[in-house]
């Protein structure tokens, strides 16, 4: 079986968010179970020269956009086993960070078409071509449009995996044909609400569509989190699944993590305690021996830090600690900002994001605070439960689908369901009461790491999906 994973961004090469930990980390798990699986991501100004050092140029050639044809260059580079193509133009990515120019539009439809004018250049061609969110939306279009007919990608099935439905790729519809260079007549494939929806255009193209967890499969039917496109996903419903993210189980290892005070397993949880003091210490706080709350989050609404923000002072009356590690909107930062003066003792702040700092929470932290609003997988409250820290959550997303409440005896976490402060306070308080039981919550700690998040659960049910469209009979 051979995959291609095309994404806008792959760790270690160029990173904003989750996509990047995922594109760097599934192909890895997918190879360790024999799926031929390479990935193919922009050339971007931002990745490191120590990386590019070590590319091959494997040859150029030209790529149509639209009515115009554009030089491609092509580098191959090799990871933990995986084969990495980087596509090179220094007009649409030698510029300062990822997305956000003016011509985003242009520059994924380039990059989109340059994933399957590769093909026969780096002679790979795959079975699969796993798609990632709106900047390779294109590839399934331009698949169906351009190329079905040709007998080299005639068998090639494609997946469309949403990480974030409210990021779209929406444009005028004066791009169809100046950019993208669709046919006159097709353009309901990509229109909706007047406007060229590049991700409407994959979910209705694509061979299969997936999203991060099961529960947000479910959630994005719903007018509420679909942010408008409900009704095209209740349409194509039947060859949509939810598939939750993992983590990489050598990245986050408390037995061997060199980012943290120092290393424990869930046999030896002292060295946890150790991690605890010292995270104290670092964040000039008392070493007390009261339970110690852990936020590593962007400071934005969607996060819950409204409700955070807004019980927060009540929350200071306990005997408690808090940690906090992020960046975000002005008025949160802020508002943590005078928490932390206001109460030294008690809050400790670091803005900005700091990856040995985030680590040291996991590992320091007795409790993670993650009330999202809205949270497609998420990662953190799975690394939390890698080390040991018990997550808080809302019940949404992925976080629904890898936090259960433990007031059963059986859970790993505490959960509130309602987007409601009191909710999210009373659970605090729950935890505060299982915290006291020193016994009980040393086996809730060890259930907790001893959770199986890692990405080889999810390969193993990506696998069953490509087995599955590779078995499908394609019509043209």
């Amino acid at each position: 079986m051979k995959v291609l994973f095309a994404s806008s961004e792959a760790f270690p090469f160029a990173m904003s968010g989750g996509l990047a930990d995922v594109a760097g980390a599934l192909p890895k798990a997918l190879r360790r179970r024999l799926v031929g699986c390479r990935v193919v991501l922009p050339l971007y100004e931002s990745v490191p020269e120590q990386l590019r050092s070590e590319m091959t140029f494997v040859c150029h050639i030209t790529v149509p956009v639209a009515w115009r044809r554009q030089y491609c260059g092509v580098f191959e580079a090799h990871i933990g086993g995986v084969i990495y193509y980087l596509i090179d133009n220094q007009y649409y990515f030698k510029r300062e960070g990822l997305y956000g120019h003016y011509d985003d539009a242009e520059r994924f439809a380039f990059f989109s078409r340059a994933v399957l004018e590769i093909l026969p250049h780096i002679n790979f061609i795959p079975d699969v071509i796993h798609c990632n969110d709106w900047q390779t939306a294109l590839v399934p279009v331009f698949l169906r449009e351009f190329y079905r007919f040709d007998e080299r990608y005639a068998k090639i099935k494609t997946v469309f995996t949403i990480h974030n439905i409210q990021y779209q790729g929406i444009y005028g519809m004066d791009l169809y044909s100046d950019v993208f260079g669709l046919k006159e007549g097709e353009e309901h494939i990509i229109e909706y609400g007047g406007c060229a929806n590049l991700m409407k255009g994959a979910i209705e193209c694509a061979d299969r569509v997936t999203t991060v967890s099961p529960s947000y499969a479910r959630e994005i039917l719903d007018p509420y989190y679909s942010h408008g496109l409900d009704p095209v996903l209740a349409k194509f419903q039947e060859k949509t699944v939810g598939i939750v993210n993992g983590i990489d189980y050598e990245v986050y290892n408390p037995e061997t993590d060199p980012l943290i005070y120092m290393n424990y397993s869930a046999e030896s949880l002292s060295g946890k305690a150790f991690n605890k003091k010292e995270l104290q210490k670092e964040m000039g706080l008392p070493q007390r021996d009261v339970p110690v709350f852990g936020m590593v989050t962007r400071l934005v609404a969607h996060k819950g830090i409204d409700l955070v923000k807004s019980v927060f002072e009540k929350l200071m009356d306990a005997d408690l600690q808090f940690v906090i590690l992020g960046s975000g909107d002005w008025e949160f930062e802020n508002f943590f900002h005078q928490m932390a003066e206001k109460y030294p003792e008690k809050v400790g702040l670091k803005l900005g994001f700091v990856p040995q700092l985030a680590h040291r929470i996991y590992a320091g932290a007795d409790i993670f605070l993650m009330p999202s609003k809205s949270e497609p997988c998420g990662l953190a409250q799975m690394v939390a439960l890698r080390y040991g820290t018990i997550p808080i959550v809302r019940e949404t997303g992925g976080l629904n689908d890898t936090i259960s409440d433990s007031q059963d005896g059986t859970g790993n976490g505490f959960t509130f369901a309602n987007y409601d402060a009191n909710d999210m306070a009373f659970t605090i308080w729950r935890s505060l009461m299982g915290y006291a039981n020193r016994d009980g919550w040393e086996i809730l700690q060890k259930r907790a790491m001893n959770c199986d998040n890692s990405w080889s659960v999810s390969a193993n049910k990506y696998i069953r999906l490509y087995k599955e469209l590779m078995e499908k009979k394609t019509v043209k």
